[in-house]
Formats: C-alpha cells, sequence, structure tokens
C-alpha cells in the first residue's frame, strides 16, 4: 500500500476528516473529532497507529511480530502500530483501518452514530 492508497482508504468512510493537530507532516484522521489513524505519509517504512480491540491488539503482535508492534506513543493496550509498507497483505491493512474507524464509531454517542448512517 503506497502513502496515497494509505490517505485516500482512511479518507473514504463517512464523515471522516484528515487534521495535522500535531505537526503539518503527520496526518491525523479523524470521525466526529475522534482519531482512528495517525500517519506520518512520507516515512519510511510506512507506518499507521491503529485502535484495536485489546485482546485482539495482543494476538496480532504475536502474529505478525515486527510488521504489528505496540501502539507508538499511543495507549499500548488500544493501540497498535501496523506496518503498512511491509509484508502484511493491503486486504489487511484496510480491513484493520475499517476496524479501527468502526470501533471510534461504536463509542460515539448514539445521536452522532445515527446521523453517520444516513446517506
Amino acid at each position: 500500500m503506497t502513502p496515497q492508497e494509505l490517505r485516500a482508504f482512511c479518507l473514504s468512510f463517512n464523515a471522516v476528516v484528515e487534521d495535522f493537530p500535531f505537526n503539518p507532516d503527520t496526518s491525523v484522521f479523524k470521525v466526529q473529532g475522534k482519531l482512528f489513524a495517525l500517519t506520518r505519509l512520507d516515512a519510511r517504512p510506512l507506518t499507521v497507529n491503529l485502535k484495536c480491540d485489546p485482546e485482539d491488539a495482543v494476538r496480532l503482535r504475536g502474529e505478525h511480530e515486527g510488521l504489528i508492534v505496540p501502539g507508538y506513543h499511543m495507549n499500548k493496550r488500544h493501540w497498535n502500530t501496523v506496518t503498512v509498507d511491509g509484508g502484511l497483505p493491503d486486504r489487511m491493512v484496510e480491513e484493520l483501518i475499517e476496524d479501527s474507524y468502526d470501533l471510534v464509531v461504536a463509542g460515539l454517542p448514539k445521536a452522532e452514530r445515527l446521523r453517520l448512517d444516513r446517506p
């Protein structure tokens, strides 16, 4: 997955915006103001921090040692850093991004979740 593909995929979800609260090089993708993906699109290797269910986070780290690690500068229980341009299939990376988005949306108030479901 290229940086452009990563950015486009993150922006493909409903109500997502890209923000740069930390510096002009760090893309933060948010839904309803809540972070679900954080990356430096010019970094090599290309990585992205993603929210993850705590049990899945530990399992994924074990299954993909070195490619999925505890979230850099994040709560290690709930966030993983995923190497995007490494040995993981693009479809798996997309599923991890989608899971992160879904976890964040699930934590939103019901009224906000319902607004996201409308076309």
